[in-house]
């Protein structure tokens, strides 16, 4: 019996079985402590002696940094496995759990089997259980329970009453159920904002087009127009080719100074092919005015441009500033909502930059890449870019009078810097998009 950490276990869902395996009220076993069941707190075991010395161990299934690939869970067979929260506990560690389902399975001629327990919220349950359940995709040796709060007779009517009069998100997950609403904090976006995209009417204005290459481990490339913070057509390929991707730009009349294509990966060579396209580097640094003010500093102190861009799309979108257009195909839909759910804030308790979860962190969630979101993120690079804005690499210095061989050699020398910044990606440019004299 597991759960991310082991004092919480014990403190709410070891009481709750005790209840269960007691003869109180919400007894269901008529089991005696200490001669049905005996409790090592110590060892965090509960032994069944009249059940031929069944055990329950109590897991603490968190990842620590003194075993990050969780090789004490991995040393240990069971037979079984209950797991509390699960929202709260690494995939990896499920993963691991479920190989070492063998103890005693041959000798009772029984399967291995694993209940997960969680509150309605977008984590991998989601999208393996509730989502192919309700699609009936569900594959036959796998299970969804929907159990409600009026499902549990022992629940105290106050306790409903608190319910119905939370706040929006909390009726809807705990109250009624709705696994389509999430109550976590860092979330940038606001799930009815991002249903609202399919509706509003954004505001016109250029042409851009936006390049989600298909890199090493993804088989789709994402290809998104829009018309000012309107999305007029989202295109899912395979791949896509240099010479594609010019006949798009020329087809849809946006030149290239308005394209930005996903530099980290295959698309370099796509920003290499067709000079004037911007290369967005994700880890480069964020764009930051050429003077700031103490408190602007502080508001835009982010981690790199990729944070800096996520905000700023969550701020439009959670202002209603961007659409899209009704003709998006259903599949596109469906991974749009989701891409954008999955977005968090990391560290937001700490005193750092402003970031958000890597993508590591959120295929672990998922599943796959946030393609189609990361297209519209890097739209939000032509915003941070436009006005009195400079690369955050530069440091404004007092201006003194130089000479002009001075000047020169300081001229030659930032251009030596700026190229060698580009050509390491540590820039938001590519190298082909600066102009060619």
């Amino acid at each position: 019996m597991g759960r991310a950490e082991l004092k919480r276990l014990k403190q709410s869902t070891l009481k709750t079985l005790f209840e269960i395996l007691g003869s109180g009220k919400r007894g269901i076993f008529k089991f005696r402590k200490e001669i049905d069941y005996k409790y090592n707190a110590m060892d965090g075991t509960i032994i069944f002696p009249n059940f031929k010395n069944s055990e329950i161990i109590l897991q603490d299934m968190k990842q620590q940094p003194s075993d990050p690939e969780f090789d004490t869970l991995g040393s240990t067979e069971y037979t079984g496995a209950f797991l509390d929260e699960i929202s709260e506990i690494p995939i990896k560690a499920i993963q691991i759990l479920k190989t070492r389902l063998r103890f005693k399975i041959d000798e009772y001629n029984i399967i291995g089997k694993v209940l997960y327990c969680t509150n309605p919220c977008k984590h991998w349950a989601y999208y393996n259980f509730y989502k192919l359940s309700i699609e009936k995709k569900l594959s036959k040796h796998k299970i969804f329970i929907q159990a409600l709060v009026k499902d549990n007779p022992h629940i105290p009517p106050s306790y409903i009453e608190s319910l119905k009069r939370a706040d929006k998100q909390t009726k809807e997950r705990l109250l009624f159920g709705n696994w389509e609403y999430d109550d976590d904090p860092t979330r940038l976006f606001d799930y009815d904002s991002i249903i609202d995209l399919f509706t509003n009417n954004a505001e016109r204005g250029n042409k851009y087009c936006i390049v989600d290459a298909a890199g090493f481990g993804r088989d789709k490339a994402i290809i998104g127009i829009w018309d000012g913070f309107f999305i007029e057509k989202v295109m899912i390929k395979e791949n896509i080719s240099s010479h594609e991707l010019d006949e798009i730009l020329q087809k849809e009349k946006i030149p290239r100074s308005k394209c930005a294509v996903d530099q980290d990966g295959v698309g370099f060579g796509l920003v290499k092919d067709l000079p004037g396209i911007k290369g967005f580097v994700n880890n480069s640094k964020p764009i930051t005015k050429k003077k700031e003010t103490d408190s602007e500093k502080v508001l835009h102190n982010y981690k790199n441009l990729k944070a800096q861009c996520w905000f700023l799309l969550a701020n439009y979108v959670n202002s209603g500033k961007i659409g899209i257009y009704k003709g998006i195909s259903a599949e596109a839909k469906k991974l749009l909502i989701e891409d954008l759910e999955q977005i968090k804030q990391k560290d937001g308790d700490k005193d750092v930059p402003l970031r958000v979860e890597s993508k590591e962190e959120i295929k672990e969630r998922l599943n796959r890449s946030t393609d189609i979101g990361d297209m519209m993120m890097m739209r939000m690079y032509f915003e941070v870019s436009t006005g009195d804005m400079a690369f955050g690499f530069i440091s404004p210095k007092p201006v003194t009078k130089k000479s002009d061989e001075e000047t020169k050699k300081e001229d030659l020398e930032r251009e030596k810097k700026t190229k060698e910044l580009i050509d390491k990606g540590e820039i938001g440019f590519g190298p082909s998009s600066r102009k060619k004299k």
